[in-house]
């Protein structure tokens, strides 16, 4: 059985996506959502799919190992990053090399790095006059949108695009190969 852990901040659409995606397979399961914000939607998601949760404070992320415990303690393969802005610490990505794996809203390199989510992404592209968007799946390091980008997906921008609506077509993307993506490399497919 391969175990993923997710981690959000938010909403949790995409970690419900991904978790209801998991749910007829045998192999693989979302065994864990894990936020920051002890209010996010993403902890009733989880409850209402039966996924067990786990809430952290900064202080339990960056100076000490919960964090790490929870996921040593839930046997995770892999950790999702699906609307989670913390820069993930050096306990996690040395015990996980190269399976922590973040969606970030644009095409990377470009529109990336701290303080670049959400419509902030979506704004920036399109003030820039870019013709195109998209999807990047990548691996997590110690830089914000910086490591291995491991899956891309392009979108047109239209002429008159606003974020909202951008971040529409955005979403469809996300929603449908976030989740694809996810499979293959705990599957040993891919990255």
């Amino acid at each position: 059985m391969k175990n993923i852990a997710i981690c959000a901040s938010g909403n949790g659409s995409n970690a419900e996506r991904i978790s209801r995606y998991f749910q007829s397979f045998k192999d693989v399961k979302v065994r864990l959502i894990l936020s920051n914000n002890k209010n996010a939607y993403v902890l009733e998601r989880a409850q209402n799919l039966g996924i067990s949760t786990f809430v952290f404070s900064r202080e339990d992320f960056y100076h000490s190992d919960k964090v790490l415990k929870a996921l040593l303690e839930n046997n995770t393969d892999l950790v999702v990053l699906a609307g989670f802005l913390w820069l993930v610490p050096q306990n996690l990505l040395r015990s996980f090399p190269d399976r922590i794996i973040n969606i970030h809203p644009a095409l990377l390199p470009k529109y990336g790095g701290k303080g670049m989510y959400g419509d902030k992404v979506h704004k920036a592209v399109i003030d820039a006059g870019e013709k195109y968007s998209g999807i990047t799946i990548h691996h997590v390091n110690e830089v914000y949108d910086a490591g291995k980008i491991i899956f891309q997906k392009k979108v047109k921008v239209e002429l008159g695009e606003t974020p909202e609506s951008l971040a529409q077509k955005i979403h469809k993307l996300e929603y449908r190969h976030y989740p694809e993506i996810i499979e293959k490399l705990v599957k040993g497919n891919n990255g």
